[in-house]
């Protein structure tokens, strides 16, 4: 039976970081990154929800008082 000959590992995957690395460089290189990057300014809205407009209150059990 034939041994299976690695004596060409090396090479083929050390070309072939190589090439995956130039071919990531070119992707990235063609990529338009902002030249000075500053915050957004958000404005929120305010919405009312239902439930919102009447007062409630949630009892927590354990703020009760002990009975």
């Amino acid at each position: 039976m034939p041994q299976l000959d690695t004596s060409t590992w090396f090479i083929t995957i050390l070309s072939m970081i190589i090439t995956l690395f130039l071919v990531f460089q070119l992707k990235v290189s063609k990529h338009n990154f902002p030249e000075n990057p500053e915050p957004k300014l958000m404005t929120t809205s305010k919405t009312t929800a239902p439930w919102e407009k009447k007062w409630t209150k949630i009892y927590f059990p354990h703020s009760l008082p002990l009975q």
